[in-house]
């Protein structure tokens, strides 16, 4: 699959297009259609683009026209030049299908890597950047094996769970997606320069932002909406109760896709955000087999219709129609919904048959999720006792695994283990497992 090749004039209006308030997408891609393309949509008089969309979306086509491209328009030329870079607009027949199905795709994406990708059914998991070792297994587990079904796993290139996921579908043979907040040519974390360079290789980097665009707090939760766009289904691995990943779930429940949350420890506080969504509908999972069994009627009908597109009734928007209506969704083997239930404070809340939709509103919830509410409280510990403690989560592990992690001796291990038993700290399990410990 190949991007449609854009002339000077053509990627010109496009960079214009994509850079005025005021043109909701749909609306932009029924002009664009309306008037063959882009440069001919910037030359229409005003009256004549305002007879199609009305005067609001005719000012900003104006605007557009007026914007002064040319040094932008030099800089991604050259970034298009290099062998696996692409850029695909809103009225190519390479833009992701499951993406149109959104109310605001971008006009156009800067992609880095596969486009075929793009077009097999996704999966996102998404979770903590301070996941724990326990959390960042159970990503790398569910990605494999969900990438060995055959499902592209979609998450942010991020720290903690979304590089355990992509690691994993890499790991499984399978291809993986990462959304990033910044230009496709920057990594960030800068550490995952190497990851970056495989996803690429086996996989698609996907933007909005155009190269070289750092990272900056307000894109994060903006790329979020294209994660959940990208998937069929969104599966939270661990996430505190104020966390990134929640706004993530939330759009995807929005959208039409199926939730999934991965429970832990009551004591766990990256489990809370996962215990929440859960409470609120989303599907209790526990193996990727409780994914795969939801999903791959989804799978098995796009696969036989050639579209990764999610299945979803939405009206049709015409051009001067509202931009920010909701599809209506159509939900595949999915549970029945619960009622909904009063809360605490009289509000009812509106549970959905397998996704979740947090009662917190977007600006309620930070861009990072709050590392500092999953940490333990410091205790002065030996050299040897942090990184045990650091190991453990609070799923029971088994020695060879803590070794493992830890990278320990015996001898070594041994001792710290018997640290933080005395410092109440590890409780000790039949058949010799062993768990953090919290205080109540």
């Amino acid at each position: 699959m190949h991007a449609r090749s854009l002339s000077q004039e053509a990627l010109g209006a496009w960079l214009a297009l994509s850079a005025v308030r005021g043109l909701p997408s749909a609306v932009l891609r029924e002009l664009v259609g309306a008037f063959g393309d882009a440069p001919t949509l910037l030359a229409q008089p005003l009256g004549t683009v305002a007879e199609k969309a009305g005067p609001e979306a005719a000012r900003a086509v104006a605007a557009a026209a007026r914007i002064e491209v040319g040094e932008q328009l030099e800089r991604t030329r050259a970034w298009c030049e290099t062998p696996g870079h692409a850029i695909v607009a809103l009225d190519d027949p390479a833009y992701p299908a499951a993406l149109l199905t959104m109310h605001d795709p971008p006009p156009i994406l800067y992609v880095r890597g596969r486009l075929e990708s793009l077009h097999a059914p996704g999966i996102a998991i998404v979770g903590s950047r301070s996941a724990t070792p326990q959390g960042a297994d159970d990503a790398r587990r569910f990605a494999r094996e969900l990438a060995a079904a055959g499902f592209v796993v979609v998450s942010g290139l991020a720290l903690g769970i979304d590089a355990a996921a992509h690691r994993g579908a890499l790991e499984g043979g399978g291809e993986t997606v990462a959304v990033v907040g910044t230009g496709a040519d920057v990594v960030y974390p800068a550490q995952h320069v190497a990851l970056a360079h495989d996803i690429a290789q086996r996989g698609a980097i996907i933007s909005e932002w155009p190269p070289g665009t750092p990272a900056k707090p307000a894109h994060f939760p903006q790329r979020n909406r294209l994660i959940a766009g990208m998937s069929v289904g969104v599966l939270v691995v661990e996430a505190a109760q104020r966390s990134g990943s929640l706004i993530t779930a939330r759009l995807a429940n929005e959208m039409g896709r199926d939730v999934f949350a991965i429970p832990g420890s009551i004591h766990a506080p990256l489990a809370r955000g996962c215990h929440g969504l859960i409470k609120d509908g989303a599907k209790l999972t526990e193996t990727p087999e409780d994914v795969l069994e939801e999903l791959k009627p989804m799978h098995a009908a796009s696969r036989a219709n050639g579209s990764s597109a999610p299945r979803q009734a939405a009206e049709p928007q015409g051009a001067a129609g509202p931009s920010s209506a909701e599809p209506r969704a159509v939900r595949v083997a999915s549970p029945p919904r619960k009622r909904s239930r009063p809360r605490a404070d009289g509000a009812r809340t509106r549970p959905a048959a397998s996704g979740a939709r947090p009662t917190a509103s977007p600006a309620a919830l930070p861009l990072f999720d709050e590392a500092d509410a999953a940490q333990p409280s410091k205790v002065a510990l030996s050299g040897a006792g942090d990184r045990l403690l650091a190991a453990l989560g609070h799923a029971p592990a088994a020695l060879e695994v803590l070794a493992a992690r830890t990278e320990m001796d015996s001898a070594t291990l041994q001792a710290a283990l018997l640290e933080l038993e005395l410092r109440g700290l590890l409780t000790v399990l039949p058949g010799g497992r062993y768990v953090r410990h919290t205080r109540s």
